[in-house]
């Protein structure tokens, strides 16, 4: 696995990186094998994300016809709903972009959740081909419990070996939610994986993510088996890692 951690000055920065990243992968992508698939995440972080590329020079940068959207995990709301994944992205970028809608992917919250799980698993089948799906990039967050996605810790999400998406409840912040997650085999075949992590509430869990040693957190279960890691921190979500 090859891994990287770049550290940028504050949330504007990491958002033009970001930004940056996903237009020069979607390029590459779309030279080489004609599309570009890539899984986005809910949160504030990567909603900058989504922001900035709906602009120039972002925007025209990016080849939308090749892109095809998927998300690594959703809440069990309908699409219109404030905490849907989907909703967000879509505000924030899909609706401002040159994108075909046959490419947008999104996993049916409106569903019971079990369903919804199967839908998805559906999904990812066709659009691979009925292979392991690889993505060209997956985009992910980190909770301040060392969740990644919608795999926490101590669900038995984590130990899921052959389905592509499967159902959970999480509490998160007091609030139990139903949800439909990616597993850890999907996420560990993507050719890019990036975290995108800011302020200094998530800097203790970014070192615990960061250190060696056993792999308590399921965040530091994402370990792409033949893909690159990368973790693209602002200065506050560094601020408690070594110097030097």
């Amino acid at each position: 696995m090859d891994t990287e951690i770049v550290i940028v000055p504050d949330p504007d920065a990491l958002a033009h990186e970001a930004a940056q990243r996903f237009a020069g992968l979607a390029r590459e992508a779309a030279e080489l094998r004609r599309r570009f698939g890539v899984a986005l995440s809910g949160g504030s972080t990567p909603h900058a994300l989504y922001r900035r590329l709906a602009l120039e020079p972002y925007c025209s940068q990016v080849p939308w016809a090749q892109v095809h959207l998927f998300w690594a995990d959703e809440r069990s709301v309908p699409p219109d709903h404030p905490g849907s994944n989907y909703g967000t992205a879509y505000k924030a970028l899909i609706a401002k972009v040159p994108i075909p809608t046959d490419n947008v992917h999104r996993i049916r919250g409106e569903l019971a959740h079990d369903a919804a799980a199967r839908a998805y698993d559906r999904d990812l089948l066709r659009f691979f081909g009925g292979l392991q799906p690889r993505f060209d990039l997956v985009l992910l967050g980190l909770g301040s419990d060392g969740h990644t996605a919608s795999l926490f810790p101590g669900i038995e999400a984590l130990e899921e070996t052959e389905r592509l998406a499967v159902a959970t409840t999480a509490v998160y912040g007091n609030r139990p939610t139903e949800r439909v997650t990616l597993t850890l085999p999907v996420l560990n075949a993507a050719r890019q994986v990036l975290f995108l992590v800011s302020g200094s509430g998530k800097a203790k869990t970014v070192l615990a993510a960061l250190e060696d040693g056993e792999q308590v957190l399921p965040v530091q279960r994402v370990r792409p088996a033949a893909g690159k890691l990368t973790w693209l921190i602002d200065a506050a979500a560094a601020s408690c890692l070594p110097t030097g």
